[in-house]
């Protein structure tokens, strides 16, 4: 086997790398890709054959805990399953057999394809991440190219077109254009259009990009904000006979909204109608543009400045605040101690120590101001992580607001970026390294790692608590604790909060709405637990329509409190903004904060939730 022919570099692995031999690495990818040739064009005889579905079958989907096929003809009986699989979930989504047979063949095609386009910068990164992850699960090497793409997310801008790309087969395709960006701009590009040659600057000639890797066609339409770039278009209406256009575009640096902290209102109404405005704050990464910063560029862009606006624009108009920071993976270190400071008076946020130091060094907010002080919560759930979990952990330590949801991530650990262009004389970029350098403490001494924020008041999400999370990681680092560092608590929240647990637990118990909430929830997870499908036609059909009147019935529930008809049998079912199901989890969150104004003040606990303005 494969593996046992890998074996002879079991002890010999860190020695290789030591000298800078990456044979090793080379041979295991170039044996993965001829085991990809062998399993495609057993694949592709397979996809030529009629497949019965009347048989009693299943196919074990979730294959981590599986033992590994010991002979050929075992691993064709999985293939030959998981391609029953594949083939039966196309058809239950209405294609017929020999059309799912097609676009199957077409798929298998397409991944091989990809995977011989790898580059060996593509195989380099594969292998330092696995040597890297072997110690550390964040400690990582980012390519050139995922280098520019991390800076992208942390600054929330680039220089291009503002086209969200995706590849369809050999072709380019666009999926969505950003608002106010150049090719939106034009009016002459629209999504589903086709890429099929990009052009620099007015003389540069055309080059064919159709079979291109997708980052590669990405590289040639990015460039310096103010040159021009061509593109030969497609478009997406058209048939196979359609006639290509050029289009000229002059790049601009295009923004990424979408992942910016945004804010709305809700409106609660309490039994003497006295109405109250929660504010909602959506976080969804603690980014910062750290190139803009160094220039000295005073409007450069990051989380703390983005929220302290938004925070200016809720001024007078609320009564309370939620910050939302569920799926917030993290990012910037110091944008959660400056987004702490938003909150808090001056004081300590978060204490760091490294292996070499016996001291912890501790990151302080030194500007006494606020922002807000107001009634405030914090939202997260098992996917807010790192920055998010320091944020979240200092403001419930001071006693500054409610933290609601579920347990978090229990990333305690802090990285740097070393651009490994200052270590070497290569004129290339050579990329960056992430090191895990030392881990994080709450002012109270502990540690998030492992154990995430504990919410003081809890609410389940769908996240699976079993698969994401720190502890669910291979050769993380174990949860300590070190010594508390001085800081100003304040007390009054505790007091309050075996109140705003009983007024919560009350009000959910006769709340018809929060209880399908967590009957979807149960839904879900029966459903993630599910580590095996039946391929029998019958049994499957009669899933998926259990799982359509499922979700129509969600659907119907909450267009009922809207005032809205029900969905008609044969409606499409709607998603995304277009769909009735609200935010429980939030606006129970709300809730709560109304329930702080009102032990802290004057009035009534809201009883009822007006939809957000």
């Amino acid at each position: 086997s494969d593996i046992a022919v890998f074996e002879r570099y079991r002890n010999a692995l860190d020695d290789a790398l030591k000298n800078g031999n990456l044979q090793p690495a080379y041979e295991i990818f170039n044996a993965y890709l001829r085991r990809l040739q062998e399993r495609t064009a057993h694949v592709q005889t397979l996809l030529k054959q009629e497949f019965r579905f009347d048989l009693d079958e299943s196919l074990e989907v979730d294959r981590k805990d599986a033992p590994w096929a010991k002979t050929p003809a075992e691993l064709d009986e999985i293939w030959r399953k998981r391609l029953k699989h594949e083939l039966l979930t196309l058809m239950l989504s209405g294609k017929d057999q020999a059309a799912a047979r097609e676009l199957l063949s077409k798929r298998y095609d397409n991944r091989l394809r990809q995977a011989l386009q790898s580059s060996s910068d593509d195989v380099f990164q594969l292998y330092m991440n696995a040597v890297a992850q072997a110690f550390d699960p964040h400690t990582a090497y980012f390519s050139p190219r995922n280098t520019e793409n991390f800076n992208i997310q942390m600054r929330l801008s680039l220089q291009g077109i503002g086209c969200v790309l995706r590849m369809d087969e050999e072709q380019v395709t666009v999926v969505e254009l950003v608002t106010g960006g150049p090719a939106d701009l034009s009016q002459q590009i629209k999504a589903g259009d086709r890429i099929v040659a990009v052009a620099q600057g007015d003389n540069g000639s055309w080059v064919d990009v159709v079979g291109w890797r997708l980052d590669d066609v990405v590289d040639q339409i990015r460039g310096q904000r103010g040159s021009v770039v061509r593109l030969k278009i497609v478009p997406g209406k058209a048939g196979i006979a359609a006639t290509e256009k050029a289009v000229r575009l002059v790049r601009d640096t295009i923004k990424l909204e979408k992942q910016a902290a945004k804010s709305e209102i809700k409106t609660l109404r309490g039994a003497n109608e006295r109405e109250l405005r929660v504010g909602v704050i959506t976080i969804p990464a603690f980014y910062s543009d750290f190139d803009a910063a160094r220039r000295g560029d005073r409007n450069y862009r990051s989380t703390t400045r983005d929220v302290r606006v938004l925070l200016d624009n809720l001024r007078g108009k609320i009564d309370g605040l939620v910050l939302d920071l569920r799926e917030n993976g993290g990012g910037s270190l110091q944008e959660a101690v400056d987004l702490t400071g938003l909150f808090i008076g001056d004081g300590p946020v978060v204490q760091v120590k490294s292996a070499s130091n016996d001291d912890a060094e501790i990151e302080k907010d030194r500007d006494p101001s606020q922002a807000y002080d107001g009634p405030l919560a914090v939202l997260v759930d098992h996917a807010s992580a790192s920055a998010s979990e320091i944020f979240a952990g200092a403001i419930q330590d001071y006693g500054r607001g409610i933290v609601i949801g579920d347990p978090t991530f229990g990333k305690g650990t802090v990285q740097t970026l070393v651009d490994l262009n200052r270590l070497t004389r290569a004129k290339e970029p050579q990329g960056q390294l992430k090191l895990t350098i030392a881990k994080f403490y709450r002012v109270s001494g502990s540690s998030t790692q492992h154990r995430g924020v504990r919410p003081d008041i809890a609410i389940p999400s769908v996240v699976d608590s079993e698969e994401v999370g720190e502890s669910a990681q291979k050769n993380a680092l174990p949860w300590d604790e070190i010594a508390p560092t001085r800081y100003r608590g304040d007390r009054v929240l505790a007091n309050l909060l075996p109140e705003l647990a009983r007024r919560h637990q009350s009000r959910i118990d006769g709340d018809a709405d929060y209880q399908a909430f967590l009957r979807d929830l149960e839904f879900t997870r029966q459903q993630r637990e599910k580590t095996t499908v039946s391929l029998l036609e019958s049994q499957r059909r009669a899933e998926r329509e259990r799982i359509e009147t499922w979700q129509r019935e969600r659907e119907n529930r909450f267009r009922a409190l809207k005032g809205l008809a029900p969905l008609k049998p044969g409606d499409d079912m709607p998603e995304g903004k277009d769909s009735a199901v609200v935010d429980t989890a939030l606006d129970e969150s709300a809730r709560i904060v109304g329930d702080l104004i009102a032990l802290k003040g004057s009035g009534d606990a809201p009883s009822a939730l007006v939809m957000g303005r």
